[in-house]
């Protein structure tokens, strides 16, 4: 079983997400992560969805989501350049005393506080998984009070 982020560009009509998370969960497997959101074509949409499965089932799966209606294509990144990124806004304990560490760690990260108040402060940062998960490691300690991800989104890389 290995980690697999999917690609897919849709057309963008009510019912076509359904359809997509329907398939794959309807084949067991576990969506980690989905994702939709318009292209630069207001026609369309892409999903991105990451899911756990095996290299012949997912190779199935992908045809298959290939020829449900809407679908224009389908795309697993496994073995492909690709860049990936995802959001995260966290919100993290906080007081005068602390906030300064907190700036430092956002900093060596790239990440913004984009909320402060006199117990917590809101950050955003966008990375990939890895750099998403060694961020959140550093601030836990601290006190995560609320976290929201978007999980992955990606684009295969040149043309």
């Amino acid at each position: 079983m290995k980690r697999h982020t999917l690609s897919a560009l849709v057309e963008n009509k009510f019912g076509v997400l359904a359809r997509v998370a329907g398939m794959l969960s309807g084949r067991g497997f576990n969506i980690e992560t989905l994702n939709v959101g318009p292209t630069h074509t207001p026609e369309l949409s892409r999903i991105t969805a990451t899911v756990v499965a095996d290299e012949h089932a997912l190779d199935r799966c992908v045809r298959a989501l290939g020829k449900l209606v809407n679908v224009i294509t389908v795309q697993d990144f496994t073995g492909i350049d690709h860049v990936a990124r995802e959001l995260v806004v966290v919100k993290v304990r906080s007081n005068k005393e602390i906030r300064s560490e907190l700036v430092e760690i956002s900093g060596l990260f790239r990440a913004k506080i984009i909320d402060v108040s006199p117990d917590s402060v809101i950050i955003e940062f966008t990375g990939n998984e890895n750099k998403a998960a060694a961020f959140l490691r550093l601030i836990e300690p601290y006190g995560i009070i609320e976290l929201a991800r978007t999980g992955q989104v990606a684009l295969a890389r040149g043309t």
